[in-house]
C-alpha cells in the first residue's frame, strides 16, 4: 500500500509542480550509458552498449519505455517483457538448483516483504502539504522511508530469525545454510533518482552458519563457488572476477568480505557480495536465547558464525545479456561483408529454445504439424516460439536475424518433406549449420543439447 501510494503521489505531484517531466532528468543517466565507448569487446564483439537497449526492447526483454531501461542499467528491478521474465526466471531457477537442490545442508525459506505497519497515513499527510516543491517532497518521502524502514532492505534478517527453528532440521549440527530469493527495497542516498527509477532489487541470498574456526575457509570456498557459477553461463568468462573487500569498505560487524564483479562497458560493478559477519547479528536478533543458539561443532558446543551471500539478480541479468551479445562479421565468396547480431545465451538460460516456422506446402496441414510438435516440446519443458502463427511473411534471412537477436537456440522449418517423410530442417543458432532431421528425433536431440550444456 505504501509503495503504491508513494509512486502515485510522486507522479501526480511531478505533473502539478513542474512543467518538465522528471523522466527527462533521469534520461541523462540513460544517455550516458547509451553512448558508444572506444574499447573493443574482443572475440569478435563490438561495443555492446551500441544499440543494446533498443535490441532488448525490440526483442521483448524489457518494455519500450526508457524508465525501464534506466532501472535495468542501474541494477534495479524493472518491468520485464516476455523474454526478460523467462531469462530472469531461468537464472533464479539455476541459482536455486546450484545453492539449494544440490546441497543437503541448505534449506529454502520464505520471509515477509515488510515489517510493521505500512505508514500510508503519514504519506497522505505529507502530500497534503502543497507548499512543498517536487524536490522537497522527494527528500521528505525518502526521510520517512528511512525512519520507518517499512520494507526489508536485505534477506539476511529473515534468515537469522528462522535460525533456531531450522536447527532441528540438522540435529543441531554445523554447517548449514538458509536460502531465499525475493525483492528488497534499496533506495540510493541521492533520492533525486527516485521518480521513474525502481528502488527494488531482486536478491538471491544464502546465509551460511558454520563454526568460528572454519568461517574464513568457508568464505573462500563460497567465493570460488559463486565465481564458477557466474562463469558457467558466460560467453566471455574473463569478464567475471572476484576481489576482496578493503578494510575501509567493510560493513558493520564484518571482519572480511568478497565481491563477484562484472566488467560492464562503462566500468566494473558488483553482482554479488559475501560477508563474514561473526556471531554478533545472530546474538542481537535472539537476545536472552544464547543457549538455544548453540549447536555442535564436533565435540564442541558453539554459537555459529554467519556468512552472508547476496546476489543482485537484476544486475546479473543485464550482465548475462551483455556478455552473450555478439556482432559476427563474415565475408562471402563475392567479398561482401555480412554482419549478424547474435544473443548467444547459455542453453539453460535462453528464454526460447526452439522457433517453429512453416515452409512451402499446404498451409493447413503444415500448421497442424507445427501445433502437434509445439505441444510435444512444451510437454517436456522445451520453450517454443510459434513463428508459424505469424501472418506476415518474412524471408529466411529476416527470420534468422529475429531469432538470433532473441537468443533462440534452434529454428525448425516444417515443409513439404515433413508431410511426405517426416523430415524437417533444423538450424543451430551458434553454428548456423542447417541439417535435416526426422521429426521424431527433435525432442531428444534438444533435451540432450541442453543437458550437455548444463553439466559442463
Amino acid at each position: 500500500m505504501l509503495t503504491y501510494c508513494i509512486r502515485k503521489r510522486l507522479f501526480v505531484s511531478s505533473r502539478v509542480n513542474s512543467n518538465i517531466s522528471p523522466l527527462l532528468e533521469l534520461l541523462q543517466f540513460y544517455k550516458h550509458f547509451s553512448k558508444s565507448s572506444d574499447g573493443g569487446g574482443g572475440g569478435g564483439r563490438s561495443d555492446p552498449t551500441s544499440g543494446m537497449i533498443q535490441l532488448f526492447q525490440r526483442r521483448f526483454f524489457i518494455p519500450p519505455e526508457d524508465r525501464h531501461a534506466l532501472s535495468l542499467l542501474k541494477g534495479r528491478t524493472c518491468a520485464y517483457g516476455p523474454l526478460g521474465v523467462d531469462l530472469k526466471r531461468n537464472m533464479l531457477e539455476q541459482w536455486w538448483s546450484s545453492v539449494v537442490r544440490s546441497r543437503p545442508q541448505v534449506f529454502g525459506i520464505s520471509t515477509l516483504h515488510g515489517v510493521g505497519d505500512d505508514g500510508a497515513g503519514e504519506v497522505e499527510d505529507l502530500f497534503k502539504q502543497t507548499d512543498l516543491t517536487k524536490e522537497q517532497l522527494g527528500v521528505r518521502v525518502c526521510e520517512l522511508l528511512r525512519q520507518r524502514k517499512p520494507f526489508r532492505t536485505s534477506l539476511l534478517q529473515g534468515a537469522l530469525a528462522q535460525y533456531i527453528p531450522s536447527l532441528e532440521l540438522m540435529n543441531r549440527k554445523l554447517p548449514f545454510g538458509l536460502a531465499e530469493t525475493g525483492l528488497c527495497y534499496q533506495p540510493e542516498d541521492d533520492c533525486s533518482d527516485a521518480i521513474g527509477c525502481s528502488a527494488e532489487v531482486t536478491e538471491a541470498s544464502l546465509v551460511w552458519f558454520c563454526s568460528p574456526r572454519t568461517s574464513s575457509q568457508w568464505l573462500d570456498y563460497w567465493t570460488r563457488q559463486r565465481l564458477q557459477w557466474w562463469r558457467k553461463f558466460a560467453l566471455g568468462p574473463s569478464d567475471f572476477n572476484v576481489c576482496d573487500v578493503q578494510d575501509d569498505e567493510l560493513i558493520d560487524g564484518a571482519s572480511r568480505g568478497a565481491k563477484v564483479l562484472y566488467k560492464f562497458p562503462w566500468g566494473t560493478e558488483t553482482l554479488e557480495t559475501l560477508w563474514m559477519l561473526g556471531d554478533a547479528d545472530l546474538l542481537k536478533g535472539h537476545l536472552g536465547n544464547r543457549d538455544k543458539l548453540q549447536c555442535r561443532d564436533g565435540k564442541k558446543v558453539v554459537v555459529p558464525h554467519v556468512l552472508s551471500l547476496s546476489a543482485n539478480m537484476d544486475r546479473g541479468a543485464l550482465a548475462v545479456l551483455l556478455n552473450s551479445l555478439q556482432d559476427i562479421q563474415k565475408v562471402d565468396s563475392k567479398q561482401r561483408l555480412h554482419q549478424r547480431t547474435v544473443l548467444k545465451l547459455h542453453p539453460t538460460l535462453a528464454p526460447v529454445k526452439v522457433a517453429l516456422d512453416m515452409g512451402k506446402g499446404s498451409t493447413s496441414e503444415l500448421r497442424q504439424v507445427c501445433e502437434g510438435l509445439l505441444h510435444q516440446l512444451l510437454e517436456v519443458g522445451i520453450s517454443a516460439w510459434p513463428g508459424y502463427m505469424d501472418t506476415m511473411q518474412s524471408s529466411m534471412d529476416k527470420l534468422h536475424t529475429k531469432y538470433d537477436e532473441m537468443g533462440v537456440l534452434f529454428t525448425l522449418m516444417v515443409g513439404e518433406n515433413t508431410l511426405e517423410n517426416g523430415l524437417l530442417l533444423i538450424r543451430n543458432r551458434d553454428t548456423t549449420i542447417r541439417e535435416t532431421m526426422h521429426i521424431s528425433e527433435i525432442r531428444e536431440f534438444i533435451l540432450k543439447h541442453i543437458s550437455k550444456a548444463e553439466n559442463i
